[in-house]
């Protein structure tokens, strides 16, 4: 039988919840597309639970245990002679999210001798070395458009809070003032700006269609066109690289993955060659983006404000210039891990395991790595190489 390495976040300060906030969830039948959500053969647990933290344990246990499997469920996933390390060497399957990423790096790739399947409990796989799994015949999968939806919604939200300057209005409350004057000089209205996207997959494309009501210009790049049809549907323009969308918007949602070819990509150079005064708003990776470029052009008036979610490394160190930068409306990685969406990609976790342990072929939807290649989804998005690692750098999160 498997041994099973599964990585997740800590619980809530205030200990694991006893009930639950809200008595269910809504019952989707499907994903826009037609893609069918993920159809484990049953769950252990109550949609709208806390899955995603060591005590959910993505609802596994029971499931593995039954059928004689080892689960080894842990938080402790950086530095030297972390849970991780140690439990890795002799794992079949390893677990992990983006949100807390375990970062399966070529080194410890090499060590894990046993290691054949490394799944994403979410979306996006650039914590694991795409390179090396490959090169070492790992199967990496993810739970493809189990958060996409959440993740735009949170994309959204985060245009509104920058462009109306929410979050500072919100603390003169807290502080107990009704400063009106501070809270609008840097408020406007997102009629009529003009959004772009980069990328205009499953996200991006939920973006555009979030914010087409709000009679907003809207621009998208993507190495892969979308439909005529689509285009006409939403008024869009296409760009066919980024340099030429980014001159012309006043608000850029970055929606891509991150491999070799995005890393880095909005730097100093990108970022001068944008409207002054714009903002970007970042739920992709955090290492798309030049950290100290974007700290200095928020600091210069280039960017008007900078929000996301994804940092690099997660978690940042306590002195991530991210933190304390003027003009920012950062969270730690929730746009993807709402209740509602761990529902999901608890349950399309519980799919892939249930078909790697049957033998049966995993969803070519679900698929990043197989066979020493890139496959299914993950041909269309990601390139080879390597754009993983920041394992040593998380730790100072928890030496701090």
């Amino acid at each position: 039988m498997a041994k099973i390495l599964c990585v997740l976040y800590d619980d809530p300060i205030a200990g694991y919840p006893k009930s639950l906030i809200r008595d269910g969830i809504p019952v989707l039948s499907g994903y826009p597309g037609g893609q069918t959500l993920p159809t484990p053969s049953k769950i252990d647990f109550t949609p709208g639970q806390l899955l995603g933290s060591v005590s959910g344990e993505l609802g596994l246990r029971k499931f593995l245990e039954e059928a004689g499997h080892e689960l080894v469920v842990t938080s402790d996933k950086d530095g030297e002679g972390s849970t991780f390390d140690r439990e890795l060497v002799d794992a079949e399957v390893v677990i992990s999210q983006p949100f807390w990423p375990a970062y399966l790096t070529a080194e410890r790739i090499a060590k894990a001798k046993n290691l054949k399947l490394a799944i994403t409990a979410g979306i996006g796989s650039d914590h694991v070395d795409l390179q090396a799994a490959m090169q070492h015949g790992v199967t990496v999968a993810e739970v493809t458009y189990c958060n996409s939806i959440s993740v735009s919604e949170h994309v959204v939200m985060m245009i509104l809070g920058l462009v109306r300057n929410y979050i500072p209005s919100y603390q003169w409350i807290v502080k107990g003032g009704w400063n009106i004057a501070d809270c609008v000089e840097r408020s406007y209205d997102v009629e009529g700006m003009t959004v772009g996207t980069v990328a205009a997959g499953r996200i991006g494309l939920a973006v555009l269609r979030r914010l087409h009501p709000f009679d907003m210009k809207l621009h998208y790049m993507d190495r892969h066109r979308l439909p005529k049809e689509v285009e006409e549907e939403l008024n869009l323009t296409y760009h066919p690289d980024v340099e030429s969308m980014v001159k012309v918007c006043d608000v850029v949602t970055i929606n891509c993955p991150l491999h070799p070819e995005t890393e880095n990509l909005f730097n100093e150079t990108l970022i001068n060659k944008m409207k002054r005064g714009s903002y970007i708003v970042n739920t992709a990776r955090g290492k798309i983006c030049d950290r100290d470029a974007i700290v200095r052009a928020l600091e210069s008036g280039q960017l008007a404000g900078y929000a996301g979610d994804v940092w690099f490394p997660q978690p940042p160190p306590k002195d991530h210039p991210w933190r304390t930068m003027m003009h920012h409306g950062m969270t730690p990685h929730i746009s993807g891990s709402s209740l509602s969406a761990q529902s999901r990609y608890a349950a399309g976790t519980r799919e892939i395991l249930e078909c790697w342990f049957a033998g049966k072929p995993l969803r070519s939807d679900y698929l990043i790595v197989d066979g020493g290649k890139l496959a299914g989804v993950g041909a269309h998005s990601y390139s080879e190489g390597n754009a993983t690692g920041g394992s040593e750098e998380a730790a100072k999160f928890k030496m701090a």
